[in-house]
């Protein structure tokens, strides 16, 4: 299944980073985020063509468990995760997400939100902040605030195309300089601004709200330094097949290649991302059409398959967390 992108202003945005697929929002709106797949209430993924045209993953999820999610369909009550590109012409806010033991944090029905990003491109200035530095204290980015310097208590690094970083939730973290980014969450919209950058936001004249405490009272500050993540190759031949992460709330693999290629699992619900190039999913006699920025959901009862790509080809490939965690 392929599902309809829904596009989204963010004063941080750009309507010209690799090429973005213009969407039905106005022309002058900068755009900063293209939401892939996902089971939000104010913004539904919707099946974008076949046979379920127009169904959202509400629906999927309540209409066709068992074929969309197999020996875990009575695992989930909402599809855990979200999935997005990022446009980061200028810089995003300082900010920190909640983790699922932070309740008094977390708005009713929202879980947690561990994150990871893989960069698709990047500009001279691109610019990735993770993590504090060691020994900086609450006190110490009060002061920041009111003094500009938040920044200077930030880990950074220039990052380069294929890069990929897992954000638990509870580290302090941004990007910008026209990065590309692929965004892998917990399916949660929970985001508490440290620091912006003393900024106005042209649609409204105004500063964007911060959510100091809030903030301060989720970041983990006794977490070790967060890296790039190591790829680990599962494969040989004609094809390449890495592991980018492997955490609780998700797995995420990278398969390139220009041959044939399995993608899918048994039993199990995937979702593919391609990132580059195109082709065609080869599933029970039929084959199914799929360009670069396209988000599709093998159901676990479609199981594994085959992808042709017609040129050189790299997509990313989802799963679900082993085991539902869930919040009412």
């Amino acid at each position: 299944m392929r599902f309809l992108p829904t596009y989204h202003y963010r004063v941080w945005g750009s309507r010209s980073l690799s090429n973005l697929r213009l969407g039905p929002a106005s022309k002058d709106d900068t755009i900063g985020e293209t939401w892939l797949l996902g089971d939000r209430q104010d913004h539904p993924s919707a099946v974008a063509d076949g046979p379920l045209l127009g169904w959202t993953m509400r629906d999927l999820m309540e209409r066709v468990p068992e074929q969309l999610l197999g020996s875990q369909s009575n695992q989930f009550h909402k599809f855990p995760l979200l999935l997005k590109f990022l446009y980061a012409h200028n810089t995003l806010s300082v900010q920190v997400h909640p983790s699922d033991a932070d309740v008094d944090l977390l708005p009713l029905g929202e879980s947690g939100k561990t994150e990871a990003w893989v960069i698709l491109d990047t500009g001279p200035d691109g610019l990735v902040f993770l993590g504090l530095k060691p020994g900086t204290t609450a006190e110490d980015l009060e002061r920041g605030i009111t003094a500009g310097t938040v920044p200077d208590r930030l880990l950074s690094f220039s990052p380069k195309v294929g890069d990929c970083v897992l954000i638990p939730a509870g580290t302090v973290h941004s990007l910008g300089g026209d990065l590309v980014v692929f965004e892998i969450q917990q399916n949660s919209d929970v985001t508490y601004r440290l620091y912006d950058w003393d900024r106005t936001d042209p649609q409204t004249g105004r500063p964007r709200e911060l959510q100091i405490p809030q903030a301060l009272a989720c970041i983990n500050f006794e977490a070790a330094p967060v890296g790039v993540a190591i790829p680990v190759s599962e494969t040989t031949g004609r094809f390449l097949r890495e592991r980018l992460i492997s955490c609780e709330y998700f797995d995420l693999w990278r398969i390139s290649g220009d041959s044939p290629f399995p993608v899918g699992a048994k039993d199990a619900l995937r979702v593919l991302v391609l990132v580059s190039g195109e082709g065609e999913v080869d599933y029970d006699g039929k084959k199914y059409p799929a360009q670069r920025d396209d988000a599709l959901l093998l159901p676990a009862e479609v199981g594994v398959c085959l992808f042709h790509p017609s040129e050189a080809t790299t997509l990313l490939e989802i799963s679900l967390p082993k085991q539902a965690i869930e919040h009412t």
